[in-house]
């Protein structure tokens, strides 16, 4: 099966890729998802192996590192807990209603790519991330979208 692409947006504030590199193993669930079309991705669709790239959207939004799935997806137990501030009572163990996968660090990029940096890009106009509107949390990269930003990176050095 052809590998995948995805990116993955956060508030650095709550987890950061700073965060994600001081994680044991440089690896951590991505919980706390509650927007069915972002779990049915994590859910259906990610597979071992396939490639994010690691968004902070808020202050100065843009793309910060790359990190690969290496755990597919199981139920989220952040739903099930009451103290947790994803905590959903209609989800339990035996009906679970949200999933998560586990992600590693690849790289932090020297540099960010910034929001409005990547809307000039030649080759990234029908990026999801770039389109009008939205604001998924979890969102498909079109393989040379995925390429393109890397070649980016490789430029900053």
């Amino acid at each position: 099966m052809a590998r995948k692409y995805w990116l993955m947006k956060t508030e650095p504030g709550a987890f950061s890729i700073d965060d994600l590199a001081a994680s044991p193993n440089q690896t951590t669930p991505w919980d706390g998802v509650r927007n069915y079309q972002a779990r049915n991705f994590m859910r259906d669709e990610m597979r071992l192996g396939d490639r994010v790239l690691f968004y902070h959207s808020v202050k100065s939004p843009g793309i910060v590192g790359e990190a690969e799935v290496v755990r597919e997806s199981y139920p989220d137990f952040t739903a099930w807990d009451p103290e947790d501030s994803h905590f959903d009572p209609r989800s339990t163990p035996e009906k679970p209603l949200w999933f998560m996968v586990d992600i590693r660090l690849v790289q932090i990029f020297s540099a960010p790519l910034p929001l409005k940096y990547l809307r000039t890009v030649s080759g990234l106009e029908g990026m999801e991330l770039l389109r009008k509107g939205s604001r998924l949390s979890v969102q498909p990269v079109r393989e040379e979208e995925y390429t393109r930003i890397l070649e980016l990176v490789r430029d900053m050095g």
